[in-house]
Parts: C-alpha cells; sequence; structure tokens
C-alpha cells in the first residue's frame, strides 16, 4: 500500500511548486498568487523503488469560520485525516507568522507523524536563519527549495522514514493465486455495485441509480468453479470539477490503493454515456500501476446498433493504449455476457503472474533480431544478447547487450509485440527493460 503524504501550509509558501517536483509533473497550477489552490489535488510520487500518494491543498485557516476559507480548510483537515505523514510547509524567507502557530497548534494535538519543511530556503545558513521555526515545538526543520529541487530528496527519504518499512509479504501476496483480488473500477453510476450484487445473487451492496452511492472500497469473498476471489467494489472517480463532498473526496485515495493492491483490475464503461476523459484518465492510472485490466462495456442492451458502432470505435481510438485488453460488452442487471468476462479475467491473471523461461525469452530475442534488427544509431547499433525474466505482475522482461539505451520505441514495441504473441499474454501490460553492459577496459589507457 502506497504511504499518504499531505502539503498543509499557510498560503503562498510554495506547497504546489513542491507538489510538481515531488510528483514530477505540472498538475498543480502555480503562480506568485496567494490563494491559488483550493481543492485538493493528488499526485504519484517515486523515491527509488519505494512509491507515495501526494496531496496539495489549498492555504490553511484552522479558525476560518465563513466563506470560501472555511470549504478550503474542511478540504485540508480532509487530506491531514487521509495522510500518513504531514509536510507542514513554512516560507523560509517571510519567516514565521501567528497564522504558522495556528496550524502547528493543530498538528500537535493530532499526534500524526509531521516533517516541518522551510521552503524558499535556497542561499540561507540552516543555523541562523531557520532558529526561529523551532518554535513551532515540531522538531528538526528541512529546509527545501521547490523551486530549483534543493533538498527534495532528503525531505521525501525522511517522511518516508517515520514510517514503518514496507512487508516483504506484500510483494508475495502480488502474485499469490490462491485469491485473487478482482477491483470493479469506473466513473459514478456505471453499474459496479449491480455487477458484484449479480455475482453474488444477492443485495450485498447498496446500489441506486444516484452517482457516488458508494464512498469506500468494500470487499466481498467470493467462490466461483473452485477459484476464490475477492471482490472490490470502489467509488466511483469522477472528474475532479464536479466533486463537492468532502467524505467523497476521501474515498478518491481509498480507490486508487485499492486498484494498486488487486491483482485484476475490470474497468466498468457505460454505454449510455460513452468513452469519457475520466475512463481515459482511470484506464491510464490502471496501467501506470501494472494491474491487469479487462474492460467491460455495461447497459449494453440500453443503446441501438447505431450507438453501439460510435461506442465502439470510440474505445479503439481514445483506449488504444490498452488494446491488449479483452473489451466485453454486458448488461449487469439482466445477466447478459458475464460468462465470458470471467473467462476474461482469468485469463488476465494467469498472463500477468506467468513464468518465462530464460532460453524461451532469449530464443525469442533472437529470433526477433534476426526477423527484423534495431535501427543503427550514428556509429552504434544495438546488439541484444540474451533475455530473462525480471518480475511478475506485470511480466518485467529484462533485455541484455550493448549500446541498447540507442533502441528506439518503435523496436520496443515491436519486441513487446513479439514477445505477448509468444507467450500469449492477454490482459496484462508488459514491461521491457534494457541493461547494457559496461566495457572493463573503458577507463583503462
Amino acid at each position: 500500500m502506497r504511504p499518504v503524504l499531505a502539503l498543509v501550509g499557510r498560503p503562498n509558501v510554495g506547497k504546489s511548486t513542491l507538489f510538481n517536483r515531488l510528483t514530477k509533473s505540472r498538475d498543480a497550477i502555480v503562480a506568485d498568487f496567494a490563494g491559488l489552490t483550493r481543492d485538493r489535488h493528488y499526485g504519484q510520487g517515486r523515491l527509488g523503488k519505494r512509491e507515495f500518494i501526494v496531496i496539495d491543498t489549498g492555504g490553511f485557516e484552522p479558525d476560518a469560520s465563513e466563506g470560501i476559507y472555511r470549504e478550503m480548510a474542511k478540504q485540508t483537515r480532509q487530506a491531514v485525516a487521509e495522510a500518513d505523514v504531514v509536510l507542514f510547509v513554512v516560507d523560509a524567507r517571510a519567516g514565521l507568522s501567528a497564522q504558522d502557530h495556528e496550524i502547528a497548534g493543530y498538528l500537535r494535538k493530532l499526534g500524526k507523524p509531521c516533517v516541518l519543511v522551510a521552503n524558499k530556503a535556497e542561499g540561507m545558513r540552516e543555523g541562523l536563519q531557520l532558529a526561529e521555526f523551532f518554535e513551532l515545538g515540531l522538531g528538526e526543520v528541512v529546509p527545501v527549495s521547490a523551486a530549483h529541487g534543493q533538498g527534495v530528496r532528503s525531505l521525501v527519504e525522511d517522511a518516508l522514514d517515520r514510517l514503518p518499512p514496507p512487508a516483504e509479504e506484500e510483494d508475495d501476496a502480488e502474485v499469490d493465486t490462491s485469491v485473487i483480488r478482482l477491483a470493479v473500477a469506473g466513473r459514478p453510476n456505471v453499474g459496479k455495485s449491480t455487477l458484484i450484487n449479480t455475482w453474488l445473487g444477492e443485495e450485498r451492496l447498496v446500489a441506486f441509480d444516484l452517482p457516488g452511492t458508494t464512498r469506500d472500497a468494500i470487499s466481498v469473498p467470493f467462490e466461483r468453479a473452485g477459484r476464490r476471489f475477492e471482490l472490490i467494489d470502489t467509488a466511483g472517480l469522477r472528474r475532479k470539477g464536479r466533486v463537492f463532498e468532502a467524505v467523497e473526496k476521501f474515498s478518491i485515495v481509498k480507490t486508487l490503493q485499492a486498484i494498486e493492491s488487486a491483482h485484476v483490475v475490470l474497468l466498468l464503461l457505460d454505454a449510455t454515456q460513452g468513452v469519457t476523459d475520466q475512463d481515459a484518465h482511470i484506464a491510464g492510472f490502471i496501467l501506470e500501476s501494472g494491474r491487469a485490466v479487462v474492460l467491460a462495456v455495461n447497459k449494453w442492451d440500453a443503446i441501438d446498433d447505431y450507438q453501439r458502432g460510435l461506442l465502439q470505435r470510440s474505445i479503439e481510438t481514445r483506449l488504444a493504449f490498452l488494446k491488449f485488453a479483452s473489451l466485453h460488452f454486458i448488461s449487469a442487471k439482466r445477466r447478459q455476457g458475464l460468462g465470458p468476462l470471467w473467462n476474461s479475467i482469468l485469463q488476465a491473471h494467469e498472463s500477468a503472474t506467468r513464468k518465462m523461461p530464460t532460453p524461451v525469452l532469449t530464443r525469442v530475442l533472437l529470433e526477433s533480431v534476426q526477423l527484423q534488427a534495431p535501427q543503427r544509431s550514428g556509429m552504434y547499433r544495438p546488439k541484444l544478447r540474451y533475455a530473462h525474466q525480471g518480475g511478475m505482475n506485470p511480466p518485467v522482461i529484462v533485455i541484455h547487450g550493448n549500446s541498447l539505451e540507442h533502441v528506439n520505441d518503435a523496436y520496443k514495441r515491436y519486441l513487446e509485440g513479439r514477445f505477448r504473441k509468444a507467450f500469449d499474454l492477454v490482459g496484462t501490460p508488459l514491461r521491457v527493460e534494457f541493461k547494457t553492459s559496461t566495457n572493463p577496459y573503458a577507463d583503462k589507457t
């Protein structure tokens, strides 16, 4: 489970800049203007092999009692409740303020792990100019410059060190074939709870014609044809601009974590609504998480033949990056198309956990090179020598050779297609990594 880091502080201290630095993105709007961020913003970060979720918040005024500032304070409190570690950001150049004292008092009462971050500290001496922040009673001050990237790595290391180390058993659980964790994801009101109720044969989950009925990730044990499953009904992920209730926002992290912990994700689309930007966003997150995925279009019986044709073309274009996933057209209410859906779920799980012997991988690699050699780059021609499996769920293939940094993306996709065909990998992402051999005599004269 990825830990959650929440950025908290008064307006214009650089929280959004730090958010963009931690997530290596430009998702948060940044400008020299106080109070620009008002809503909560979620992003993914990584430090080495450790991944985490970052939450950006608006300026925090704990005692705000009315207007937009009261709503912003409510959002920040919710972010703190979701977080495993709070990053309290202060302005090193502006110095300590009364509002900083209010926020520090609120955080001390919660007793949650907290890191005091002095932003905009480039060129400053830690001992003298940052001494006043010790008044806040939150321990050591970590100086950073979010704009220049100084001290950010040490900040993340400090934050993650305050958490217990991840258990090794979690990695083994990801490839455990005894119980298959199946997460049903999608936008609100596409029929996720209805589908699970249909599978179970009872009204186990509340299903209502109102977006946002499910607020948390609900797990239900299930057995079918001798195979054990854990069905996870997730809260619908809607566009950020249409999310209003704090309770619903709390469920976003739960949904993302449920997708990451699943073995297979069933992405449910609504035939009556078509493929939306939010569907593509959820599909992108599933792909980034490396989960096996099956696509299903619910409410297929509610549209005519012309709409069906348009929808199929829309799926082919807008979700082209999931072309390796099986596609099914179902009706959860009428129990139509559910049998073949289970076959694809099992096939996706088997593909994600398939063992690929090194001799077979190397033979497929050499045959692929013989059929089509990699393109020369200047004076270098990549030489691919052998391949082995580097992981499962998703499958990882590591290719060794010389000058492999010059292999282009088109050839990488060509190799991926060859490996997929050779091992019948359906419904799972496949990651191909290259490792170039080093010349032991390169530094010798």
